[in-house]
């Protein structure tokens, strides 16, 4: 049985891809209602890089996430508290979202970055690190060590602590602390982990019914609850009935994350052992995830929310997302083109400028072209899944998705 303050916050469905899992569906959170699916804009240290809010809210995102982790280690998460939480900090008047810290296990620990893009044939370690990389992070059934990557300093998070610091933090929607492993290590240390990761989501739950009552006044935070298991189908159905019948003194979980490791081609599977298991009446997030084909695979098997950084990380390095597939716009064919990124692109970087004047920006090294490329690719990705969402509704979800792959993949 929920607690009563979390009546603020809700899911509702609404149309269905027939024969699947797929939904869209409502959100409403204290700051405001999510139209889902929706592809939820990352702004890791409170601010979408060399972007404006007005820019973010402009180009259509619904909502933003930040990271709790970069935010502790800078500016604090007291000092975000003191101004009002992350959404006021940052100047966004929308729902917002912040992350737990447990990817920072898998990319400081390891050193991975893209789960999505490892490859592990013929590999299978439990002490497993990046190539060129030191080990920033040891974790343990209590918690994990960390050292900043900013100065070496030693830090501490555990369940409790997460919930601390996202509390202070004041985002719409939280995430339960987790251990992200890597798809390298073992069958044996993927049971022990979902076993860590699940005994740290009763300390979440009971953590922020806690924080809940203590800190009244402050608007109501969805908590999510997040399904590890690695590729095996017996984990990640395990876990997430876990997580759904989870209920620690009332409280209970508002919604659920899918985490972890997933290799590309299995990401739909995934999505759908989850998904089977978790109850109808209650969000679900897929975290780190953007590319279209993926997008499509995911909420045919019933995801509600994305997030991802590849957006604005690949448009600082020049890459424009279009209908018809991606290219880099620094490249010779860009040089002398009058031509916007995409034609038909109804974003502020598309209607004003040309491929030319983008290109001469990058070779030139100047700032400009962060903000405009990043701009497009956003926009790009929100379009595309509030596209699809139309879909849904419309009754056309499986055709569209042909028509728009056929396009990109060429």
């Amino acid at each position: 049985m929920p607690t009563s303050a979390q009546s603020a916050f809700s899911f509702t469905e609404g149309s269905h891809i027939p024969d699947s899992l797929g939904r869209t569906g409502v959100i409403s959170t204290p700051h405001g209602q999510i139209n889902t699916p929706c592809f939820v804009v990352v702004g890791t240290a409170a601010t979408v890089k060399g972007v404006l809010p007005r820019d973010i809210e402009a180009l259509g995102a619904q909502a933003v996430l930040a990271n709790a982790y970069h935010l502790y280690l800078q500016p604090g998460a007291d000092i975000v508290d003191e101004a009002g939480g992350v959404g006021q900090f940052m100047g966004w008047s929308g729902p917002t979202f912040t992350d737990s810290g447990g990817f920072q296990v898998l990319s400081q620990g390891a050193g991975f970055k893209k789960v999505l893009a490892m490859s592990t044939a013929g590999l299978a370690s439990d002490e497993v690190i990046a190539p060129g990389k030191d080990r920033l992070a040891q974790v343990d059934d209590d918690g994990v060590s960390f050292r900043s990557f900013r100065d070496g300093s030693a830090h501490r998070f555990t369940p409790e602590v997460s919930m601390q610091i996202q509390h202070q933090l004041g985002a719409d929607i939280i995430f339960a602390f987790d251990e992200c492993t890597t798809l390298m290590n073992t069958r044996e240390y993927q049971e022990r982990s979902l076993d860590r990761t699940q005994t740290w989501a009763l300390r979440c739950l009971s953590e922020h019914r806690r924080l809940t009552d203590d800190r009244t006044g402050k608007p109501y935070q969805g908590l999510f609850g997040v399904v590890q298991g690695a590729q095996f189908e017996d984990l990640r159905r395990r876990g997430a009935k876990d997580l759904a019948q989870a209920d620690v003194d009332t409280q209970v979980f508002d919604g659920f994350g899918i985490g972890g490791a997933l290799e590309k081609e299995n990401l739909g599977t995934i999505c759908r052992w989850v998904n089977e298991e978790l109850p109808d009446d209650k969000p679900r997030h897929l975290l780190g995830i953007s590319e279209p084909e993926d997008l499509f695979a995911a909420i045919e098997q019933g995801i509600d929310t994305f997030d991802c950084v590849n957006p604005s990380r690949t448009a600082r390095n020049g890459r424009a997302y279009t209908t018809q597939g991606w290219y880099n716009v620094d490249t010779l064919p860009s040089k002398r083109s009058s031509a916007p990124l995409e034609d038909g692109c109804d974003c502020y970087t598309c209607e004003n400028f040309s491929r030319a004047y983008l290109h001469h920006l990058t070779r030139a090294k100047e700032l400009l072209v962060y903000t405009l490329m990043t701009i497009h690719n956003e926009r790009f990705h929100v379009r595309l899944v509030d596209q699809i969402r139309e879909s849904i509704d419309g009754g056309f979800f499986y055709d569209f998705r042909e028509d728009f792959l056929g396009r990109y993949r060429r």
